[in-house]
């Protein structure tokens, strides 16, 4: 799909059409010198620890519909990565993390609507306060405990979660 190269088309605080792209990530105006920076955006996603296994979610949306995918998601505006991660997996998959450890990060790109977004995706290592209430909501068609050894990447949904789940499994065999 083609784009137009200039989506905005007057500056946001003048109101000109000297609003140009400077770079791949900011425009400006030549009228007014206002910037605009166009940064990625957040997203979460957790490694939930039950016994030796973890939680996979099968995506029931596009991107990547029907593929394997760590519960999370986007951040919302005015929360941490872990307070969205908290809500992602209460709306996912009905459960309450008791305990969270940050436990790397990688750039991604998401596809949505032939939008191209830029993100940064933040990886967790989660416990749960239990599973009995445990069930696929919102954008999670299924879900599965599995062995972190028995994954096999080609079946996870993004690159960032696959490096994600590497660096896991490097930490847990060293």
């Amino acid at each position: 799909m083609n784009f137009n190269p200039r989506p905005s088309l007057f500056c946001p605080r003048c109101g000109s059409e000297q609003f140009k792209n400077r770079n791949t990530k900011s425009f400006i105006c030549d009228q007014c010198g206002f910037e605009y920076f166009h940064n990625v955006a957040t997203a979460a996603a957790g490694i939930i620890e039950i016994g030796n296994q973890i939680i996979l979610t099968r995506r029931a949306r596009n991107p990547k519909k029907g593929m394997l995918d760590l519960p999370g998601g986007f951040v919302d505006y005015g929360e941490s990565a872990e307070e969205g991660l908290r809500r992602e997996i209460r709306e996912e998959l009905n459960l309450d993390i008791r305990e969270m450890a940050y436990l790397t990060s990688f750039p991604n790109i998401y596809w949505y609507k032939n939008v191209k977004y830029n993100t940064l995706d933040m990886l967790f290592v989660c416990k749960t306060n239990g599973i009995k209430k445990i069930r696929p909501q919102d954008d999670v068609a299924d879900f599965h405990f599995i062995s972190p050894w028995q994954i096999a990447p080609k079946q996870i949904a993004f690159p960032s979660v696959r490096k994600g789940l590497q660096h896991y499994l490097a930490l847990k065999q060293a």
